[in-house]
């Protein structure tokens, strides 16, 4: 089954995350992709310590898409490319039963990734396995493929206060 958690709202990630460690103990290999992410995150430290969760590799840092200038857009897009590649082989050898491209929608909508790569990992998808996708604005084609799709709407953050993003919360 295909999970799209999208939307405006704080959560997308959270939830994809936690579904991680649900699957994690029911004993369910799982991998986990972030594109166009840090490792500076606390749940990359936490999964870390699961038997079973493997965390595909991602940059200690990250500019946001809007900041780079054409060569780290280069560079972020063949990470992305060989990210999803690094996916898709785990996902089609069974050596995981639960797959999160966590930012995929991102790293489409900001042109570092194709689409097409995205919907034929979609469609090679094993039947025993569930992929999970997150991000702001997915792609149609990843809406009509989903079996659950989930919108996290905003309604209130204190970023529209002027509170930063804070450790433990927000990353």
């Amino acid at each position: 089954m295909i999970h799209l958690y999208c939307g405006d709202g704080k959560g997308k990630t959270t939830c994809a995350m936690g579904l991680a460690l649900r699957a994690a103990g029911r004993g369910w290999p799982v991998a986990i992709a972030q594109f166009l992410k840090s490792s500076d995150s606390g749940e990359r430290s936490a999964l870390a310590l699961l038997p079973g969760v493997t965390l595909l590799p991602v940059p200690d840092r990250v500019t946001f898409t809007f900041a780079m200038d054409e060569r780290q857009k280069k560079e972020a897009a063949a990470r992305c490319l060989a990210l999803l590649e690094e996916s898709r082989r785990l996902l089609l050898e069974g050596k995981c039963r639960l797959l999160i491209l966590d930012e995929v929608c991102a790293a489409l909508t900001s042109g570092l990734l194709p689409l097409e790569p995205v919907l034929d990992l979609l469609d090679r998808c094993p039947e025993d396995a569930e992929v999970v996708l997150t991000g702001r604005r997915p792609h149609p084609e990843l809406e009509r493929r989903a079996d659950y799709l989930t919108e996290m709407t905003c309604r209130r953050h204190p970023y529209q206060q002027g509170v930063s993003a804070r450790p433990g919360v927000e990353f």
